[in-house]
């Protein structure tokens, strides 16, 4: 029989000797004499003809193939079928009950391919499998893992089990002729070696490949013992995968022994796998006879005699004890050679782990490692299994990887494909703005901005790109573009190059590289030069303005007269005549005109400021008027898309580009609106025609587009409103195309050396004679935000102004308060009051007559009473004096 594609152990003997060690340290139990077989692939009757005899456990097959159909066996018969060696992960619990893998799943170990192709940045793989079960499942899972990270299978290549050398050179040779350098060879053991010697024959071992290998071969690597140098020259650059069992003193013990008995052979993961498997079964026994079970058997009466086959289905016997023996099995948690024994809800070994091995030199390097619990890393697994999963991109790391060629750096994974086949590009044959993209009588057949731009990142590429240019369209009207992106993704066209615009709806389908040139829609629309206006001495200022400009005068001046009442006789007299005095300082100071004198220090403080901030406003005011009265002013009836929006008026765009989806499915506006236009002539008699006459009331297209198009309008039309839109341009490829990252990477490199700029002056070097929009006179208007900084350092003067006056007077009123015998000066100051007792319990009259006396009158009692104080203070001290000389 061919080998199939898991036959990992090619030595039955290795099994045999491994059971036979068991016999010994069981023998102590009497009751039970164990019978260990194993189920190969040897005969395809064999596994039947073993089954024939009662038996509670099965240990194999290592053969995938042979374990889908042993598995259906065992469920009628209600063994357990471990098995050491079949990794196709479509053995499920859920199809097998009766089926458990002591081995690793090979769901995990494609997760791990699929990690490190992310890791190292590449999107396509190439797939080399055996064209078995087990080959196509793996390669299967492998495809929905990568497609997790972004990445996909662009090619899988099937060898047929035991394929020769001239048919592995064939399918090598072909894949050769692809774009991707990134191969995940996932095969039988005996063909391996194969691919890497044919591969290096044809030279796909040198710099710039990638080679991923599955656990075979670490698997063949292992068995043999010492490798001979030819074989490691096959395998220079390699990364594989390895099943990861830790480091133990049983597992030290284990290997000693086998040396021992076998030092020419080595011993590989499955090895362990298969020890560890039937001391599993001999432990989860003894268990069951613990438990006081009994091993009985039954006769299955759906399982008939077949006289046309040799199959004896007659002669097998169901465990009746079977399903709780496989709840003993699954229950069992001990350590073996390959560590901890114990199985998750799927049945599928706890914490899969992985080596990730390097080949160089004579042997693999290790560089890391991976576990579903965290990921690629350079720990052990173990030592991270007590902290929280972490499997997240930043959290990836591995060792250097030598790869192919004796290179450090991870190969881009791709080349342009060498199978003769040019880039077929195409480019939409415009009727209209032709300097951005047109037909050329003279090769390559197009010309316009976006070639020129296209053409100069390809030369930044660091290999050639053949190219073939295809026109797009029939030339009688401007295509599709939606169109032209669907033709990329059917595989029609491998990019689009020309004005083709980057939206939400196109990049779920191609890859766009970086926008080369900034795009918007704008409303263009018929412009007027507007009315003058007899109240356009009011446009300068915006309505707040205005009203806080007002309040200011009038603050300021009630500041003033405050702080100027005690001092300056100018700010006094009459209420009525104090009132005007306020009125008529606050507005004559607009002119500078005021003139009342300040002479308290406060109040030229105050007034300082204030004149500063005057002369800002007076200066922004004649300047911004101005500019309204002598710079002409347009207007039109559309003021921008909202305005466009709730009128009924017909609205042209550029036909075939995106405006029009855009206008009906974002925007709600009917479709009977919408008027396509063919080329400038169209744009420009639509605009002057008018929506009554047959044309439209205004055009919304893409700014690149408007600026051509203003600059033949002779300043009737203008864009009015904002850009409502914000995107660009940029070159369409296939979905997941390495060379749409690489041609990102040169247009980014053209903008940073100027010659994005260059290419735009050479064929859009426009000069507008006009503005291209047309100012809101709301827009131009002085805002209160504009200065509202410098009336908050007024209003801050002010206070601070303010807070030192009435300071001053609390201190003045304070040293006024009467002492004993004082009554009489205190009641002259406050004008007849009755008493001093209304001092010597302060009230706010008495203090505002404090506040309206003059500073000489105040400043005058203060010094009388100072002088008073220091008679009495002399008078008393004289009185003592005579009393103390009386005295005998």
């Amino acid at each position: 029989m061919t080998p199939s594609s898991d036959e990992r152990l090619n030595q039955l003997s290795k099994q045999q000797w491994m059971m036979s060690t068991l016999t010994k340290p069981y023998s102590r139990v009497p009751s039970l004499t164990l019978s260990f077989k194993t189920l190969t692939a040897v005969d395809s009757l064999a596994p039947w003809e073993l089954m024939e005899t009662q038996v509670v456990a099965a240990i194999g097959p290592q053969s995938s193939s042979i374990a889908h159909m042993i598995s259906y066996v065992a469920n009628e018969l209600h063994v357990p079928l471990l098995s050491f060696a079949a990794t196709d992960p479509t053995l499920s619990s859920l199809q097998y009950p009766y089926f458990l893998r002591t081995t690793q799943n090979d769901h995990f170990q494609m997760h791990a391919v699929a990690d490190l192709v992310s890791y190292s940045g590449w999107r396509q793989v190439i797939a080399i499998f055996v064209d078995d079960e087990c080959g196509r499942n793996g390669v299967s899972v492998l495809g929905d893992a990568l497609a997790k990270k972004r990445a996909r299978i662009s090619h899988k290549a099937a060898i047929t089990p035991g394929a020769d050398a001239t048919s592995i050179k064939d399918l090598l040779v072909s894949v050769n002729l692809m774009a991707s350098r990134v191969y995940v060879v996932h095969v039988n053991p005996d063909s391996g070696l194969n691919v890497f010697s044919v591969a290096k024959s044809l030279g796909m071992m040198g710099s710039g490949y990638v080679w991923i290998s599955t656990d075979w071969l670490p698997t063949v690597l292992d068995s043999m013992g010492a490798v001979d140098t030819e074989t490691m020259d096959l395998l220079q650059g390699v990364v594989a995968f390895r099943h990861y069992t830790a480091e133990s003193d049983a597992k030290r013990r284990f290997m000693e022994r086998w040396r021992n008995l076998r030092p020419k052979e080595g011993l590989n993961s499955y090895a362990l796998y298969a020890y560890d498997s039937v001391w599993l079964i001999a432990r989860a026994l003894d268990v069951f006879f613990r438990e006081n079970n009994r091993v009985t058997f039954s006769n299955d009466p759906n399982l008939h005699k077949t006289k046309s086959s040799s199959l004896r289905l007659s002669a097998l016997s169901v465990f009746n004890e079977g399903e709780r023996f496989l709840e003993i099995i699954l229950g069992m948690n001990h350590t073996g050679v390959t560590g901890p024994i114990r199985f998750d809800s799927e049945r599928n070994r706890v914490n899969p782990a992985y080596e990730v091995l390097n080949i160089e030199g004579t042997g693999p390097r290790r560089v890391g490692y991976w576990s579903n619990h965290s990921g690629l890393s350079v720990v052990p697994p173990e030592t991270l299994y007590s902290k929280p999963p972490n499997t997240s991109t930043a959290n990836q790391r591995l060792y250097g990887i030598i790869w192919p060629g004796e290179v450090t750096k991870p190969p881009r994974g791709w080349v342009f494909p060498n199978n003769g086949k040019p880039l077929k590009i195409a480019v939409p044959n415009r009727v209209s703005y032709k300097d951005y993209v047109s037909k050329d009588k003279n090769p390559p057949g197009v010309r316009g901005y976006c070639i020129d731009v296209f053409e100069a990142a390809i030369e930044l590429l660091p290999y050639p790109v053949p190219r073939n240019y295809i026109l797009y369209g029939d030339g009688k009207k401007n295509p599709s573009y939606d169109n032209l992106i669907n033709e990329v993704v059917a595989d029609n066209f491998d990019v689009a190059v020309g004005d083709i615009t980057i939206v939400t709806n196109r990049t779920r389908f191609v890859d766009f590289t970086q926008p080369f040139i900034e795009s918007g829609l704008v409303v263009v629309a018929p412009v007027k030069e507007a009315k003058s206006s007899p109240w356009s001495f009011l446009k300068p200022f915006t309505i707040e303005m205005w009203a806080v400009t007002g309040a200011f005068f009038l603050f300021v001046g009630a500041i003033v007269w405050i702080l100027e009442h005690r001092f300056n006789h100018e700010f006094r007299g009459p209420p009525r005549r104090q009132l005007i005095t306020i009125f008529w300082f606050s507005f004559s100071t607009m002119f500078f005109s005021h003139r009342e004198n300040t002479v308290s220090s406060l109040g030229r403080l105050v007034l300082i400021i204030w004149l500063f901030v005057v002369l800002i406003i007076n200066s922004s005011y004649t300047a911004s008027l101005t500019s309204i009265l002598t710079v002409q002013q347009l207007t039109s009836r559309i003021e921008g898309i909202d305005s466009l929006i709730t009128s009924n008026e017909p609205i042209g765009v550029q036909d075939g580009t995106f405006a029009r989806n855009y206008l009906v499915n974002e925007l709600n506006i009917s479709p009977h609106r919408i008027v396509p236009l063919r080329d400038e002539e169209h744009y420009l008699s639509a605009l002057q025609l008018g929506p009554k006459a047959g044309g439209v009331a205004a055009i919304v297209d893409e700014l690149p587009y408007i600026e051509v198009l203003l600059t033949n309008s002779n300043c009737k039309y203008r864009t009015v409103g904002q850009e409502f839109t914000r995107t660009g341009w940029g070159f369409a490829f296939q979905r997941d195309s390495p060379l749409a990252v690489d041609m990102s990477t040169a247009i980014l490199q053209l903008s940073e050396e100027g010659e994005l700029e260059k290419i735009h002056r050479k064929w859009l070097n426009y000069k507008h004679e006009c503005s291209m929009q047309i100012q809101n006179s709301e827009t131009s208007q002085l805002s209160l935000k504009s200065f509202w900084g410098l009336f908050l350092i007024c209003g801050i003067t002010c206070f601070i102004a303010l807070t030192v006056f009435f300071w001053r007077v609390f201190w003045q009123y304070q040293r006024l308060l009467p002492d004993t015998g004082d009554e009489e000066r205190v009641s002259e100051v406050t004008e007849g009051s009755r008493s001093g007792r209304g001092l010597r319990a302060p009230s706010f009259k008495e203090l505002v007559k404090i506040v309206d006396k003059r500073e000489a009158e105040i400043k005058e009692i203060l010094k009388q009473k100072s002088s008073n104080k220091l008679k009495s203070s002399q008078s008393g001290a004289g009185s003592s004096h005579s009393q103390h000389s009386e005295i005998p």
